[in-house]
C-alpha cells in the first residue's frame, strides 16, 4: 500500500519514493524481485513500462517503470518493450492532480511508437504506483487499439 502522507516510514512507499525522486536506481532491482516473486501472468506476456515524457526522463536521468520492466524481464525470463509507448507531450505531474483530472490529463497523451511490435500480445503494463488507474487506462486504450490482444497491469504498490 502507497501512503506517502499518512505512513512515511511505510517501506514500500520509502523505496519507491528514494527510487523515484531520489535517484536510488540499485532499488529498482529489489523492488523488480519482489515482484517477480508475485508475478501471476503466463510466460507469454510482454512486458512494457510505462513511459515518461522526454523532458521528464531528461530531468529525472531514469524512467523507474523501465528500469522494473527491465529487472522484472530478466528475473522471470520475459520479453520487454522498453520503448514500445511514447508519451507525446508533457503534462502536469498526475500526483499533483486531483483524481478527476488526472484522467482529462491524459488524453491523447501516449501513442503505440510501432503498431506491430506489439499486436497480437498480451501486454503486461508495468509501473511503480497504481493511483487512480488513469495512466494504466491511457496507455491500455491505445495498446489494445494497436493490437494488443489483453493488457494487464502490474504495479509495485497500489494508493488506497
Amino acid at each position: 500500500m502507497y501512503r506517502p502522507a499518512e505512513d512515511p516510514l511505510n517501506p514500500p512507499t520509502r523505496a519507491i519514493q528514494l527510487l523515484k525522486y531520489g535517484g536510488r536506481r540499485p532499488i529498482a532491482a529489489t523492488l523488480a524481485r519482489l515482484l517477480a516473486e508475485h508475478y501471476p501472468f503466463a510466460g507469454e506476456a510482454t512486458l512494457v513500462p510505462v513511459p515518461l515524457h522526454r523532458s521528464r526522463l531528461r530531468h529525472r536521468g531514469f524512467n523507474q517503470a523501465a528500469l522494473l520492466a527491465a529487472h522484472l524481464a530478466r528475473g522471470r525470463r520475459l520479453p520487454v518493450l522498453l520503448r514500445a509507448l511514447v508519451k507525446r507531450h508533457a503534462t502536469p505531474a498526475q500526483a499533483a492532480l486531483r483524481a478527476v483530472d488526472r484522467w482529462r490529463n491524459l488524453e491523447g497523451a501516449f501513442i503505440v511508437r510501432d503498431p506491430r511490435a506489439v499486436q497480437g500480445r498480451h501486454i503486461v503494463l508495468v509501473d511503480d504506483v497504481l493511483t487512480t488507474g488513469a495512466t494504466a487506462d491511457a496507455c491500455a486504450v491505445v495498446l489494445r487499439a494497436a493490437g494488443s490482444t489483453r493488457v494487464d497491469v502490474y504495479t509495485v504498490a497500489r494508493a488506497p
